[in-house]
């Protein structure tokens, strides 16, 4: 399974992704979910997937294989789209058609093929935008009331996010909560895992920001936990 969760914030839009992918407890193993795609000062993109990774990675390489060609228009190509609504229109056809097409195969062997993706990035002269598409090729945006989406396990990190999260959050405080929304799924769920990827596109520079590979042990993330965690024990203590 895993676990990805993208915050659209005033200020821009923070992104964190696992990388554990599983077919059971003794088969385990690394794989990158969180995928990026910019021409700095013009557009910046960034995916991140959920689900059978024949899918996924099928989805990603015909993406990839139209921003290579030179003759892909605007309807194909998600560097060459005129809006982040057309790039989200490409992806959820893109989708839409390698889930058709895996998920035929998998049936006749009683066995499924799903996944989703989550998008977001700015156009030069648009609006940051985030979205959720579904299998069928379909999508929700994110809006001021709800500034976050996930996929993946995303039960045990809603809590924090519905607590802190608002259009007007900082991005380091939502860098934050999107951390400690992740560390909460680490430590209820074995098929989330390290190490994680994180990306920062912030409003209006069109180009990524920052982008982390956290693993594990690293001091800054356990130190947070840990903090995190003798926040909530003081003050269940100090509950009437």
């Amino acid at each position: 399974m895993t676990y990805c969760v993208g915050l659209l914030l005033d200020a821009g839009v923070v992104m964190l992704s696992d990388t554990r992918t599983n077919a059971g407890m003794d088969n385990i193993a690394t794989y990158k979910k969180m995928f990026t795609f910019e021409i700095p000062g013009e557009r910046a993109i960034v995916l991140m997937t959920a689900g059978s990774l024949s899918v996924t990675q099928t989805v990603l390489a015909k993406l990839k294989h139209k921003i290579d060609n030179p003759e892909a228009g605007p309807h194909e190509c998600i560097l060459r789209a005129d809006s982040m609504l057309d790039v989200a229109e490409i992806v959820g056809r893109t989708l839409n058609e390698v889930s058709v097409e895996i998920g035929g195969r998998m049936r006749t062997m009683n066995q499924a093929a799903r996944a989703s993706i989550l998008l977001a990035g700015q156009r030069k002269r648009g609006q940051m935008r985030l979205f959720l598409i579904y299998p069928e090729g379909n999508f929700i945006e994110a809006t001021a009331d709800t500034p976050y989406l996930q996929i993946g396990e995303h039960k045990y990190g809603k809590p924090i996010l519905d607590r802190v999260v608002r259009p007007e959050t900082s991005l380091e405080d939502g860098r934050k909560a999107a951390l400690l929304s992740m560390d909460s799924t680490l430590r209820s769920n074995l098929s989330v895992g390290m190490p994680l990827d994180l990306c920062i596109i912030r409003t209006g520079e069109y180009a990524i920001h920052s982008q982390q590979r956290i693993f594990a042990g690293d001091e800054t993330f356990s130190a947070m936990s840990e903090a995190w965690s003798q926040v909530l024990r003081d003050g269940f203590v100090g509950l009437p």
